[in-house]
């Protein structure tokens, strides 16, 4: 049963939640409230950990859809739960870009050498603006 099947189905009226998973492929991100010194410490400290991870993996010649997905994925939960960020915010952009790419594809599926060239690019412009973000902050 497809997802449109599902809706249709059981009479789920919900355009937003429809354009967003089916044609955009990325849930809408939800941001906390939360803005305590403790809980902002610990976001930025998680973020900048998925980054890693992320350009790690990159690195390290990962290319199959089901191991850069979930990192990419977990980077973007921890970007949406940083207060003050603005709608645009830059890494957001590029990072939820990489993720509808990969949502399109099959898990089997792997990117090929240009787009890691890319995607590495893509995440270290995005670590530098959100650094250049912190900074702006203080």
């Amino acid at each position: 049963m497809t997802t449109e099947t599902f809706m249709q189905l059981y009479q789920m009226d919900c355009p937003r939640a429809r354009e967003r998973l089916l044609i955009m492929g990325v849930p809408e991100q939800i941001k906390t409230s939360d803005d305590s010194g403790h809980h902002v410490a610990v976001t930025v400290a998680e973020t900048v950990q998925h980054f890693i991870t992320a350009m790690d993996a990159v690195k390290l010649e990962q290319r199959a859809v089901d191991e850069l997905q979930p990192l990419l994925s977990d980077l973007m939960d921890a970007l949406t739960q940083l207060p003050e960020t603005p709608n645009d915010f830059e890494p957001n952009k590029k990072v939820q870009t990489w993720l509808q790419t990969l949502n399109s594809m099959r898990a089997v599926d792997q990117i090929d050498e240009d787009d890691a060239r890319q995607l590495y690019h893509d995440l270290d412009s995005a670590y530098a603006d959100f650094t250049r973000h912190l900074k702006r902050k203080k």
